[in-house]
């Protein structure tokens, strides 16, 4: 208006437009890879080879990178991968990229927090530091009020959080457009009561609609509970092919195809499908350039190809052998391969990390009479020194209940404790009395410790006894005694899986003190129990030598029947053909009874659960004190004296914390 004075320009608001407007701008062209090789440079404390990052050294990681590019339609990028090929970077240069080109809300989770801590300090903060365009939008973390910590890194137009699988605060702390979900066969099945951490992790996009995107992966670990095995075969599966140096035919690389003379791996070649030349790894340098041909192809039937397409699922295979010259060779395949003939465990690292695929597990039950002549040392009823936890399983048949004790120690070494049969109808004041006797009982450790049960699983029954197992866990602390329900197939990719509550109003609420029921994914502790029962004991002369027992070992007690150790192998993994052409694996029983074998894996489940499988080594410190203290020099007379004199003994913070009691934090029932 003519003679209105014109607005001031106030204090910011350059940097205020060119804030909207950023915001108003469309998703850069510029693709993932793209970007990585302009503006990503490796630090010298974090990569094998430091400086600028290049994707030509390894080139089968372009596709990959660019469907996590803002242009591709994929909604969700699958990678089940090997070792040693880079794809760490992948995950670390699509979180730059984001920063710099696509900036939104980003959440990056690890297996647990403090996993998420060494990737934050290890990769997150070089990535940042050593990278000048993303060094100009994250402030340095030394900085007052920069927004930069170890789990948050804030950045123009968007947030970087890290969190762990195990922390569900974390993975619900915002929505998000872009999450990055790794090694999530590591995963817990279920995170504080909340539910599968992968689920919970994918929620967070809904908001933002087909513009989000979700990365997964992981190096496998068992068929049928590997997470990423079951996201990439919902995929389209893609694998990368290569010419053949000799006559061009493309193919994707098949550890099948590697041929060498026994006990000679340094003369590996691969073996050609189509003109069935060899030729030599050095050949890698060439085959791996797509400017050569080189390209991934989808393998799933054309149908899934489609219906993947539809729902903007892709999925990449890739193991070690596309591994660059200098990183994984074939030679080290091979030997490694070898090194692992006749030890499940060993090969099971190989398939899962270098070559990128599942394990599956034998499932023919081993030999009862080998298993039955080689009890002992222990005898049933005595805990041996190596036991820290105990845990039972008890199986609920119509007219008793069978309860097994088991003692574990490190490394998953186990003992059979003790065996109970329970006489009576699940429910009679008789069957419960025993098993509240049961929980009441204590046994005695070398070391002079009364060691309870910890956790006992029980069966919640055949539909028949079930109200009755009901009323018995209800009125049990649920930190000590599970409700639990077998399945053959997991839903969450955890071989324990809840709890989830089985008790409800009308309307869906919990019942207040009501009950808690369990998964287990039996198969997989069947298919572990089997594994371990193979295992060979260390000779006398081994163990002089300072040879320790396997890892997993099963010792079996002096004083067991025979009847439960054919019970213990009572089951069989067979492959049944379903309609189709298509064909299962399903444990069947090879004999009549199987209660061992079901309270064998309902107390490994407990053992689980308790989280035996990840306790660190100050954990095995810990309990071992509090069951063996050490003695002061003199016995206890000496040791009374030390006491009572004032300022003796050594100093309390340098002790170990003791635990408050065996049964975890104390507390009321339910």
């Amino acid at each position: 208006m003519v003679g209105m004075p014109q607005a001031e320009a106030f204090q910011g608001e350059a940097a205020l437009r060119a804030a909207w407007l950023s915001g108003l701008a469309p998703d850069p062209r510029q693709t993932v890879s793209e970007w990585a090789d302009r503006h990503r440079i490796l630090p010298q404390r974090a990569a094998a080879e430091p400086g600028p990052y290049r994707t030509a050294r390894t080139p089968y990681l372009r596709e990959v990178m660019d469907e996590l590019s803002p242009m591709s339609p994929a909604r969700k990028v699958v990678f089940m991968k090997g070792a040693q090929i880079g794809a760490t970077e992948v995950g670390n240069n699509w979180i730059g990229y984001i920063m710099h080109r696509a900036a939104a809300p980003v959440l990056a989770v690890q297996p647990t927090t403090e996993l998420a801590k060494r990737l934050s300090q290890q990769r997150i903060d070089p990535l940042i530091s050593e990278s000048p365009a993303l060094r100009e939008l994250v402030a340095p973390a030394r900085s007052r009020d920069s927004g930069n910590t170890t789990f948050s890194k804030s950045f123009r137009g968007g947030q970087f959080i890290l969190t762990g699988a195990n922390s569900a605060a974390g993975l619900r702390s915002m929505p998000a457009r872009f999450v990055f979900l790794d090694e999530v066969d590591a995963y817990p099945g279920d995170v504080d009561g909340e539910g599968d951490p992968v689920a919970l992790a994918e929620a967070r996009t809904a908001t933002y609609g087909h513009r989000a995107k979700v990365f997964v992966v992981s190096t496998p670990t068992i068929r049928g509970v590997s997470r990423v095995e079951r996201e990439f075969l919902a995929s389209d599966q893609r694998r990368y092919h290569v010419p053949c140096p000799h006559c061009g035919g493309l193919q994707w690389l098949k550890f099948e195809r590697l041929r060498w003379p026994k006990g000679l791996p340094e003369q590996v070649a691969y073996v050609c499908e189509h003109c069935e030349e060899p030729f030599e790894e050095r050949h890698k340098a060439r085959i791996l350039r797509e400017e050569h041909g080189a390209c991934w192809i989808p393998t799933a039937p054309p149908e899934q190809v489609e219906e993947a397409r539809r729902a903007g699922v892709v999925g990449f295979h890739l193991s070690a052998l596309y591994s660059p010259l200098g990183w994984q060779s074939w030679e080290a395949i091979a030997r490694a391969w070898e090194a692992a003939q006749g030890n499940d465990a060993a090969l099971k690292v190989v398939k899962n990390t270098m070559l990128g695929e599942t394990w599956a597990e034998r499932g023919e039950a081993p030999d009862w009479e080998r298993l039955y002549e080689r009890r002992g040392p222990h005898q049933l009823g005595e805990l041996p020194e190596g036991a820290v936890l105990l845990t039972a399983g008890a199986d609920v048949q119509r007219d008793r209940v069978e309860v097994d004790v088991w003692g574990w120690g490190r490394n998953l070494r186990s003992w059979l404790i003790e065996h109970v049969v329970i006489e009576g109808e699940m429910g009679a004041p008789r069957v419960i009395g025993a098993l509240d006797e049961l929980l009441r009982r204590t046994w005695r450790h070398p070391g002079g410790s009364e060691m309870p049960i910890q956790r006992l699983a029980i069966d919640s029954g055949d539909g028949v006894t079930t109200e009755a197992v009901y009323a018995w866990v209800r009125g049990q602390s649920r930190d000590r005694v599970m409700a639990i329900k077998g399945v053959h197939h997991a839903a969450s990719g955890s071989p324990v899986d809840g709890p989830r509550w089985v008790e409800v109003t009308r309307r869906g609420r919990k019942v207040r003190r009501g009950v808690q029921l369990w998964t287990i994914q039996v198969g997989f502790f069947k298919s572990e129990t089997y594994r371990y029962l193979r295992l060979n004991a260390p000779t006398d002369e081994e163990l002089a030598e300072g040879k320790g027992w396997p890892a997993g070992y099963i010792h079996i007690p002096r004083g067991i029947t025979s009847e439960w150790v054919r019970q213990l192998t009572a089951e069989q993994l067979v492959t049944v053909n379903l309609r189709g052409g298509r064909t299962r694996l399903e444990w069947q029983q090879v004999r009549e009874r199987n209660e061992a074998l079901d309270c064998r894996v309902y107390a490994r489940a407990a053992a689980w659960l308790v989280g035996i499988d990840r306790w660190d080594e100050g954990v095995w410190i810990q309990r071992e004190l509090e069951l063996d203290p050490p003695q002061p020099v003199g016995g206890a007379a000496e040791a009374r004296r030390v006491v009572s004199e004032p300022g003796a003994g050594p100093d309390p913070a340098q002790l170990p914390k003791r635990r408050q009691s065996w049964l975890g934090p104390r507390g009321g029932r339910g």
